[in-house]
């Protein structure tokens, strides 16, 4: 990280002894996203369903006509049901899941196009994203009419004799990809519209990652009755159902339309394109 932060302030360097004399707040953009959030995991495989509101700030710093390091923070909302299921086996497993995300990104954008706020021959551009991200999440399921957290259950065993395994982190990290377009709005604003994948390293968003159920009775004993309960919600009681995949890990997106500032003026010499 120091060697990368060292070679931005090479970079800003040597602009300036070439003569291009922009300011870094006049690089520098502070703006705002809104749009939504769902997941795709063991308990939804359909885009789009279920999708909640979602929104964040954002910041961008503008290395390059084509380069650009960018800073987000977002929050969103994320659930699936069995009962929303189509197939009867899925419905039959009933289970569900809600979680807030509250999400802290940084990465970087590639543009096609060489674009800058209200200058430039192209007053729009496609653009690449890539990041990496710390999410906290909170699985949560509806129980008797009150919201349990999951995690401190061990519903697979995590934490019992059943499990070599400890309770799974509710602080994550993510790989943020997404692709979108940017237009200038004048010489102080943009406009852009983006969709955006996290890859996650647990397949624990939804609280469900083991391929069986684990044991009821050993569950019962060492974490208590509502751990044994919501391990198994089955419709028929079945111990020897499939709960998850564990080939699979989960993912969230967020997508939407975001508007940015200007922090400064224009500078007085443009990048070079």
């Amino acid at each position: 990280m120091k060697r990368f932060v060292a070679a931005l302030l090479v970079i800003g360097g040597t602009a300036s002894v070439f003569g291009q004399r922009s300011t870094w707040a006049s690089e520098s953009e502070l703006g705002f996203m809104v749009g939504g959030s769902y997941y795709i995991g063991d308990l939804n495989q359909q885009h789009l369903k279920n999708t909640h509101l979602a929104g964040g700030i954002l910041f961008r710093y503008n290395i390059h006509s084509r380069l650009t390091w960018r800073t987000n923070v977002t929050y969103g909302f994320i659930e699936g049901s069995d009962a929303d299921a189509k197939r009867d086996i899925i419905k039959n497993r009933n289970l569900s899941f809600q979680s807030k995300l509250f999400e802290v990104g940084s990465g970087v954008e590639f543009t096609y196009l060489p674009f800058r706020i209200g200058q430039g021959t192209y007053k729009g551009t496609a653009y690449l994203l890539a990041e990496i991200a710390v999410v906290k999440i909170n699985p949560t399921t509806d129980y008797n009419g009150d919201e349990v957290e999951l995690q401190p259950l061990g519903t697979e065993g995590q934490g019992t004799s059943l499990s070599s395994k400890g309770n799974y982190s509710l602080a994550q990290l993510a790989l943020p990809l997404g692709v979108g377009v940017r237009f200038s709005l004048g010489k102080n604003a943009s406009l852009n519209f983006e969709y955006g994948i996290r890859f996650l390293f647990t397949d624990y968003l939804d609280d469900v990652g083991s391929y069986r159920y684990a044991d009821q009775n050993v569950l019962l004993a060492e974490n208590g009755p509502i751990a044994a309960e919501l391990s198994n919600r089955s419709l028929d009681g079945s111990r020897f159902g499939r709960r998850g995949n564990p080939a699979t890990r989960d993912w969230y997106s967020f997508f939407g339309a975001g508007l940015t500032f200007r922090l400064g003026r224009p500078g007085t010499c443009s990048f070079k394109q």
